[in-house]
């Protein structure tokens, strides 16, 4: 897809280089706890620190508003970042102004150097040109690897490659080229899992997979909506009535489209989502008026499993249950060892649930690819435009 756009393609040695990371990780008392997204950029940054370009990282973190906040700094993910790279990370506590510029000009080739948050200043996520401008007068290429932010139309992530000759890094084309083959060339049969809690949030993705898969499978809070729709009581089940009738539509296409919809037959319901909540298993035509389902039942994993394992592409958004809490997460558990246990199939995740359910029943290396995009997956694949990707491609 990126042909010449490829940053692999040039000649870095002695060319400044701005790079845009997703660097938006978890912390806790100053330290980085998942550094997934750190290791996910390792692939760029080394090759063109080892092709003798003057490395500048730029990435946002968390949501301060447009101003420094030090909760929100990108010190303690510079210290991880040069621990993986085995190299040193210099760091500048501004994005723009004389210190930047200044470090910069310090530079030989293969350094690097990480700038703070560029959410500290309020012209990043209102894109403006003025400072836009100034970033990119920091260097004479562009990259953008940050595909967990290409769905931004912020000024590091579109407003820079206005400005300076643009490429794409080596992990934003692997998902892009991941994520849109699968939908392209699925080998067949071809499985998708979604869950989550709401089906308003992947309605786009859902009707977008309707036209490709054979069996699309659908579980957490999002299937009660579902459920309602084929005329069911679901109790006290997160249930969004609004989408009611967009979800009739979605039954009939994929009865139209010959579509194998599998949704859940039991569940696992209690009064209280809590680590010690009185649960039960309860046929889904069988749920109390004062309860609600917080995980698909055995018989429902079962169903799941069976289709799962006869698939030879598969990708999967979205837990089944409340998995982050014992008693309801099961479902997740089980759906998650299915997907790894298939080696005949290429699969894909995506989603910060999903890589987290994966992270904790320890099979994170035993999928085909994790995708680091979040919400920039899901519109990649119904169809919308990434402007950060439409920054890299709509050039002259």
């Amino acid at each position: 897809m990126f042909d010449k756009q490829m940053i692999t393609s040039v000649d870095v040695r002695g060319k400044r280089v701005l790079v845009r990371v997703d660097f938006n990780v978890p912390l806790a008392e100053g330290s980085v706890t998942d550094d997934t997204r750190v290791r996910a950029a390792l692939p760029t940054l080394r090759f063109l620190c080892d092709h003798g370009a003057r490395v500048i990282v730029v990435s946002h973190l968390g949501r301060p508003k447009g101003e420094p906040d030090p909760q929100f700094s990108l010190r303690p993910v510079r210290r991880v970042l040069a621990r993986l790279l085995g190299r040193n990370v210099h760091f500048v506590d501004s994005t723009i102004g004389v210190e930047v510029t200044e470090a910069v000009d310090r530079m030989v080739d293969g350094e690097i150097l990480m700038l703070e948050n560029v959410r500290f200043n309020p012209g990043e996520k209102d894109n403006d040109p003025k400072f836009a401008k100034e970033l990119a007068s920091l260097a004479d290429l562009y990259v953008n690897d940050a595909f967990g932010a290409a769905h931004r139309a912020h000024a590091s992530t579109v407003g820079v490659a206005g400005f300076i000759p643009a490429y794409a890094g080596m992990l934003l084309a692997r998902e892009v080229e991941t994520l849109t083959g699968m939908l392209a060339s699925p080998e067949r049969p071809f499985v998708a899992i979604l869950g989550g809690s709401k089906v308003s949030d992947k309605f786009g993705v859902i009707d977008r997979l309707l036209d490709c898969v054979d069996t699309l499978i659908i579980g957490g809070g999002m299937c009660f909506t579902l459920l309602v729709a084929k005329g069911i009581d679901v109790g006290r089940s997160l249930v969004e009535p609004e989408w009611i009738e967009p979800a009739k539509a979605m039954l009939s296409k994929a009865t139209d489209r010959g579509v194998d919809l599998l949704l859940p037959v039991d569940f696992v319901v209690a009064d209280a989502i809590a680590e010690d909540a009185d649960t039960k298993v309860v046929g889904r035509e069988e749920i109390p008026a004062d309860l609600m389902g917080l995980d698909v039942g055995p018989a429902t994993t079962e169903l799941f499993k069976g289709a799962i394992s006869a698939a030879k592409t598969i990708f999967w958004n979205g837990p089944m249950g409340v998995f982050e809490m014992t008693p309801f997460e099961t479902g997740t558990r089980e759906v998650a060892i299915a997907v790894s246990r298939n080696n005949r199939a290429v699969s894909v995740v995506g989603g910060g649930d999903s890589v987290a359910a994966l992270k904790k029943f320890d099979l994170e290396e035993r999928v085909t690819f994790v995708s680091t995009g979040g919400g920039a997956s899901m519109k990649l694949l119904e169809g919308s435009e990434l402007p950060g990707l439409s920054a890299l491609l709509d050039r002259p």
